[in-house]
């Protein structure tokens, strides 16, 4: 799988600027990592700038150390796509506190194994539910989304109609942008 020898990266990351980072430094040091990249900044946010940076540089034969899964992504599937973006690479992963090693096979194996759980999970939730909804929708309790209104619709299309961006017309008249891009289609039909 690794063509040479390559650095050890650290990463770490904290949700918020309160929160310490000492305790996931000293781990990730305590394993030998060359360089050390780390944030605060919520998982959430899908602009994580040292992160970006610490993935831009890696080679084949590099190694990333973090101290747990939650560190690195901000759920499985976002996880899952790192995870598959680094073997592509040839750039193992190690997890310090779940001792999970992608360079050996148990490691390897615990990771998809992982994935499968997660995309297990989503099955599942996403079959309670459309059982729910037809639940409810038996008992006439679920009626489905409001339609837009008429007025709301007109207001779409007079932003529209003066050149106004689409992001700019879900900002001002507080509809999803689904919904503003679908009424400016079908006036167009």
């Amino acid at each position: 799988m690794m063509s040479n020898k390559g650095l050890i990266f650290g990463y770490a990351r904290v949700s918020t600027k309160d929160q310490d980072l000492s305790v996931q430094l000293s781990k990730l040091n305590e394993h030998g990592v060359d360089r050390v990249y780390s944030e605060k900044i919520s998982g959430k946010n899908t602009n994580r700038p040292e992160l970006e940076r610490l993935l831009e540089q890696l080679r084949s034969g590099d190694t990333i150390v973090i101290t747990k899964i939650d560190r690195l992504a901000r759920n499985m599937r976002d996880f899952q796509n790192i995870v598959h973006d680094l073997n592509e690479r040839g750039v193992s992963l190690k997890i310090i506190d779940h001792n999970i090693d992608t360079t050996s096979s148990q490691g390897r194996l615990f990771l998809n194994m992982l994935g499968m759980f997660a995309e297990f999970e989503r099955d599942m939730i996403k079959e309670r539910q459309l059982e729910g909804i037809a639940h409810a929708k038996v008992n006439g309790v679920y009626t489905g989304r409001k339609p837009t209104s008429d007025d709301k619709k007109k207001q779409v299309l007079e932003l529209a109609a003066t050149g106004m961006k689409k992001a700019d017309i879900v900002r001002e008249t507080g509809l999803g942008k689904t919904t503003v891009f679908k009424i400016i289609k079908e006036s167009n039909t």
